[in-house]
């Protein structure tokens, strides 16, 4: 074990026991940063120069990466050398990385008739299908994050159409559900065969529960859903949260309550939103203000 793997896991320990930081987002950290290592090949911290970033950034941005994504690499080496700083390390100062300038053309939001053609995408009365159905409707009726939905349980309160979940940061919200949500669960959970604990499952090609639904499985089905009704990109779980928030403010919510909503813990993350609404905002207007004159 290389200098730089054994101070990355002393890092991730430190991310568990000192931060109380989600097995999520250790997991993310630590794929970042081992893919860091693995392409700039470095074997120590002081090995960590702005050269050495630049040049990995730069091979990101050949890959095509969009710029929140390379954003969250930079991320994690600029908090991966505050902790070696923290420890009395003479390390690159991680105030020297700038994270990229995100556009907010990277937030991607599907439009009123692409989101209701992608929810009404799943058909028939089948396990699959009804399935597909509860989770797309589950997405858009409570902003939850794709790490969030695959970890919610089956003994969930439908009557009460809200529950409690525990998002970045250990950090607890409520959640609620809209009463399209609430009918494509119930119908999901009469036609469980199994006694899995989750409330999302893995199915094969013939229909067998395998277990646990993974990020990945959600990620496929959400993607198929999209192609099947015509959207002309590819769709990630994440922009039905997008579309959760900006159909929120658009009609009508404030900031604060829909920072609530996704978790947030700074309103200066959910007010990119605010910005992606206001060409809608716009369009409103034109529509229906000069009606009433």
């Amino acid at each position: 074990m290389s200098e730089m793997e054994k101070l990355v896991k002393e890092y991730l320990e430190y991310l568990e026991i000192e931060r109380g930081r989600a097995r999520k987002t250790q997991e993310n950290y630590s794929r970042y940063l081992s893919v860091f290592i693995r392409k700039t090949g470095i074997k120590t911290a002081r090995a960590i120069t702005e050269e050495t970033v630049r040049k990995f950034r730069l091979e990101l941005a050949r890959k095509d990466l969009k710029k929140v994504t390379q954003s969250y690499y930079v991320i994690a080496i600029r908090n991966f050398l505050k902790y070696l700083v923290r420890r009395g390390m003479q390390v690159l100062p991680p105030e020297r990385l700038e994270l990229p300038k995100v556009s907010r053309r990277d937030i991607e939001v599907l439009s009123y008739h692409e989101l209701e053609r992608l929810l009404s995408s799943p058909k028939g009365t089948d396990l699959r299908a009804l399935r597909d159905r509860a989770i797309l409707e589950t997405f858009f009726s409570t902003g939850l994050r794709l790490s969030e939905l695959c970890a919610l349980p089956r003994t969930l309160d439908l009557t009460r159409g809200e529950f409690s979940v525990r998002g970045k940061g250990e950090k607890v919200r409520v959640v609620f559900l809209s009463d399209r949500a609430k009918k494509a669960l119930k119908e999901y959970l009469e036609k469980r065969p199994d006694v899995e604990e989750e409330l999302f499952i893995s199915l094969s090609r013939a229909g067998k529960v395998l277990g646990p639904i993974t990020p990945r499985a959600v990620e496929r089905l959400v993607e198929l859903h999209a192609r099947r009704a015509g959207i002309g990109k590819r769709v990630h779980p994440h922009e039905l949260r997008h579309s959760f928030a900006t159909d929120l403010l658009i009609n009508g919510a404030d900031l604060r309550s829909v920072q609530e909503l996704l978790g947030h813990a700074n309103v200066a993350t959910t007010q990119v939103y605010t910005h992606l609404t206001s060409k809608e905002l716009k369009e409103v207007h034109r529509s229906f203000h000069g009606r009433r004159r």
